[in-house]
């Protein structure tokens, strides 16, 4: 048996994973403004950043889970809301959770691109495919 609160476990996993990125976000960008001396207020922005900063995946990817990850969470408060929270949603979430982890791992060590493309892609088909099982089920729930 499933509970509801199964599909937000991997929610809470994903917010970890943003926390993790956004701490070493700011160590990154922090020591690299640190190291260039640079005024803080001259990278107050991405275009000035863009600039002046050459260690910027740790930002990218940051906004990276502000992105598909939007539509992962609400599937999972739609799921929970719903009580639709089934096997295969949860090992979807799981599955999802670990695919933006790869991503994110790719993204902050060696960004070979297509890599981290092939992680990315196979995470928002997922999700949409989750998304599609979702809405078949709510309209076959109307239909009855």
């Amino acid at each position: 048996m499933v509970a509801k609160a199964d599909i937000l476990l991997p929610c809470a996993a994903l917010v970890l994973l943003t926390a993790i990125v956004w701490v070493r976000m700011y160590v990154v960008r922090i020591a690299e403004i640190g190291e260039k001396q640079l005024d803080p207020q001259s990278v107050r922005n991405s275009v000035l950043g863009a600039g002046a900063l050459e260690r910027v995946e740790a930002a990218d990817n940051f906004k990276n889970l502000f992105e598909v990850p939007v539509l992962f969470y609400a599937l999972c408060a739609s799921l929970a809301a719903w009580d639709h929270v089934t096997p295969f949603f949860v090992v979807g979430a799981w599955l999802f959770v670990a695919l933006r982890a790869l991503h994110s791992f790719i993204h902050l060590t060696y960004n070979q691109v297509m890599h981290r493309f092939y992680a990315y892609a196979a995470g928002t088909v997922l999700v949409f495919a989750m998304w599609a099982v979702f809405a078949f089920q709510l309209i076959a729930q109307r239909a009855t």
